[in-house]
């Protein structure tokens, strides 16, 4: 198929005209048409624990040295492939403990982080899209409710030029648990990007889940990047 049939079969199957998305005569448009990159999630194993947001979260698992707990694991269960993970564990806190009061036991807590990066070129997009029409690059991801901890999640996603470390625009969100309540379900998070420059062509996909002595672990699921045919502000 000659490289003309490959821009018209782009332009109308993946409705890049209908959009008045740019279309120049230098892309290789049988890549792009095989990646078909718009409206599609661009991380991979976007639910690296098995679970899905449409079903309840797991039942916490009781503390070790209970009767019947499970020992402690060095890293939470899941299949984490196309993920780079980490884990940091936190002091102890003992604000608020009186001087001299024995104590028998402080919970120990971590993060556990999560990161992916996309390359943008690499998934069929060009740079005239990127860098003329900026299309929407909405995120989203679910998190499990807990009463673990007053912070249990944080979502950190940056736009990146093409050497992998210029930011160009960075979301973060770190909220925080109502301890009063817990319906042990999931929690939506969402963002989109827009009008945000030109020379976007990596994006930074990273959340943190705080774990409480290895037992408790905060869950996420349904993790997503995908960018649209659309722009909602004018670059």
């Amino acid at each position: 198929m000659a490289a003309n049939d490959w821009k018209q079969k782009c332009g109308s199957e993946l409705k890049l005209e209908e959009n008045n998305l740019p279309m120049p005569d230098t892309v290789d448009w049988k890549f792009v048409y095989e990646k078909k990159p718009l409206g599609r999630n661009l991380l991979k194993n976007p639910s690296p624990f098995g679970l899905d947001q449409n079903t309840p979260p797991p039942p916490k698992k009781e503390l070790a040295g209970m009767f019947g707990a499970e020992p402690p694991r060095s890293e939470p269960e899941g299949d984490f492939s196309d993920w780079t993970t980490s884990e940091e564990t936190l002091p102890y806190d003992t604000s608020g403990i009186p001087a001299g009061v024995a104590i028998c036991y402080l919970p120990r807590f971590s993060w556990f982080t999560l990161e992916q990066k996309v390359d943008l070129k690499e998934e069929g997009f060009w740079d005239e899209l990127l860098d003329d029409f900026q299309p929407d690059i909405a995120i989203e991801d679910w998190y499990e409710e807990s009463q673990l901890h007053k912070s249990v999640y944080v979502l950190k996603v940056t736009l990146l030029g093409a050497d992998g470390q210029t930011v160009i625009k960075e979301h973060m969100l770190s909220p925080e648990e109502d301890q009063r309540n817990d319906s042990h379900t999931w929690k939506r998070v969402t963002h989109v990007f827009s009008g945000y420059g030109p020379g976007v062509r990596q994006i930074h996909f990273l959340h943190k889940l705080k774990n409480r002595d290895q037992i408790h672990v905060t869950h996420a699921t349904g993790s997503s990047v995908i960018v649209r045919a659309t722009r909602s502000t004018r670059p």
